[in-house]
């Protein structure tokens, strides 16, 4: 018994020797050039891996580096480095028929670089093309290199992952802690996959879903199915929107993408707080939420919005229509529509699109209704169509007391601090160089219909000619005794700014539309020796 057991412990401690020892014996190194030659094969890219070292115990081979070079259209510089490589193996092939079997492979701390051409591609589309590395050497085995390349699991740890344009003088986006998962990958079947990174600006995202198999032509061409999930993406650090749009905030999203290498599907929720849309604008105090679908064409670039809705509270607008992308400029052709939405859920949200109102003011009650047409580069947009308000009240604002005089010729009282909005409704073109706002009409049963139409700068800047019709039984009595009788109206300005409008008189409208009228026999020997004067005197000051 003694004896066996003493048998037993010696060889025992043989293997153990053996074990230890078989690190020196087998010198992997000698598979390098294999290594090499066969990942150069798989991928159309020359792959260099450092000194390889052999770990029985975990059935792995180490690289002390790695580095995949770049499509040479792109940039001269790797399309990957890392400090190391793990390649899990079979050990008794590799000892005793010194035949090569991967089980996995992990890089450790990659640096991958993304580059998108001023044709749409991507740097990353010819990796497993025809075209062949400098100097490759052609596997020995007779197997194909894509079966040789099949592996059980395929990590990425820790990456680091760059997205920008190829020569392009705009730093690129940087994506920390990517951690990718394939399993039972090959490229000619379809294999599972993870995807997880931290988002440039905060934020992380996760992809979950199915990929392949590769096109050996075009890899970016390769058809996948997945869910994503993306939390406090920042819009504007974040490269997803071109900086020079303006749009700001942070967003949730939760959707699914399809692609079959041609043509790509995508819907889901996005929901988006502190949004801002104009570069003048400011952060929305709501929540936006929008349920989309896309149908994307990846080779021209262009897609189509199927479905766009956006939600605010009970406030529904659809927004539908074509975008194209050419180099690093998005144009867009779209129309969004909104019928009878409630003002109370959409007043939170003005200043995210730049609608600034009177410095503590507000609008309450009523609603908005909206047919804009959508169109031009994103961070050059004009939009234009007609904006209808009704029953509605602006708060704070009293527009009677801005039109003191006008409203002591209607014969009635000023509101007090509020301006009640029976129905306003105008056409509107927003560009860069300002708003146009046309056939304005604005009905305030304290005073009556108001017309004209304007402008308003890009800072703010006021500048509308408009024309008061008075309402009341004593208007046109008042109005013959100031020299306009009593059905051309009250004409003035508003000038200032959003935050602190000015009303003016128009002095040379009132004196224009009294030397008319006298002309004609209108003021029927009334005499009046100077009626641009006398309003003028009314509303406080003159115009010039």
């Amino acid at each position: 018994m003694k004896r066996a057991i003493r048998i037993g412990a010696i060889v025992v401690g043989i293997l153990i020797v053996i074990l230890l020892a078989l690190p020196f014996l087998v010198d992997v190194n000698a598979f390098r050039p294999k290594l090499e030659s066969e990942l150069s094969t798989a991928l159309g890219r020359q792959v260099k891996v450092g000194n390889l070292s052999l770990s029985i115990f975990s059935g792995s081979v180490s690289a002390d580096d790695i580095s995949i070079a770049d499509d040479p259209a792109f940039s001269k510089n790797p399309f990957v480095t890392a400090k190391s490589l793990k390649v899990g193996v079979e050990i008794m092939p590799l000892i005793f028929s010194k035949t090569l079997h991967v089980t996995g492979i992990t890089l450790e701390e990659p640096q991958i670089t993304l580059l998108r051409g001023a044709n749409g591609t991507w740097n990353f589309s010819s990796i497993g093309g025809s075209a062949s590395p400098a100097a490759p050497q052609a596997p020995k085995t007779g197997e194909s290199s894509s079966k040789a390349l099949s592996v059980d699991k395929l990590n990425i740890d820790n990456g680091r992952l760059f997205v920008g344009t190829a020569n392009s003088a705009e730093k690129p986006q940087a994506y920390d802690k990517v951690k990718l998962e394939v399993t039972n990958f090959s490229p000619t079947a379809q294999f599972p996959f993870t995807l997880s990174a931290a988002l440039p600006g905060g934020g992380d995202l996760s992809l979950k879903g199915k990929c392949g198999p590769i096109n050996a032509g075009n890899a970016g061409a390769t058809p996948f199915d997945a869910s994503m999930a993306i939390r406090k993406l920042d819009l504007a650090a974040s490269g997803f929107v071109e900086a020079s749009s303006g749009i700001q905030g942070l967003a949730d999203f939760d959707g699914v993408i399809n692609s079959n290498g041609q043509q790509a599907k995508t819907s889901g929720t996005l929901k988006a707080d502190k949004l801002k849309l104009a570069e003048k604008g400011a952060p929305s105090k709501r929540t936006v939420e929008v349920e989309y679908s896309v149908d994307h064409n990846l080779k021209s670039d262009t897609g189509t919005l199927t479905r766009g809705d956006v939600s605010i509270g009970k406030a529904v607008a659809h927004l539908t229509g074509a975008y194209q992308t050419q180099g690093q400029t998005t144009t867009v052709n779209m129309k969004l529509n909104g019928s009878d939405m409630p003002v109370n859920d959409l007043e939170a949200v003005l200043p995210a699109v730049g609608v600034v109102l009177p410095s503590g003011s507000q609008l309450q009650g009523g609603s908005l209704s909206a047919d804009l047409a959508i169109a031009g580069p994103t961070d050059k947009l004009i939009i234009t169509g007609p904006i209808r308000l009704s029953n509605s009240k602006l708060a704070g604002f009293d527009l009677g007391s801005k039109l003191s005089a006008i409203s002591a010729l209607s014969g009635r009282q000023t509101e007090g601090k509020d301006t009640t909005i029976q129905n306003f409704s105008t056409t509107v073109r927003v560009a860069p160089e300002g708003t146009q706002a046309n056939a304005i009409n604005l009905t305030i049963p304290a005073l009556g219909v108001v017309t004209g139409a304007g402008t308003v700068s890009p800072s703010g800047a006021l500048n509308f000619k408009m024309n008061a019709n008075l309402s009341g039984g004593s208007a046109g009595g008042v109005m013959q005794m100031a020299g306009l009788g009593g059905q051309g109206g009250v004409p003035f300005a508003i000038e200032g700014t959003t935050a602190d409008p000015k009303v003016v008189p128009d002095v040379k409208g009132m004196a224009g539309s009294a030397v008319q009228q006298a002309i004609s026999g209108k003021l029927g020997g009334t005499k009046t020796a100077n009626p641009a004067s006398s309003l003028g005197g009314m509303f406080g000051k003159k115009k010039h």
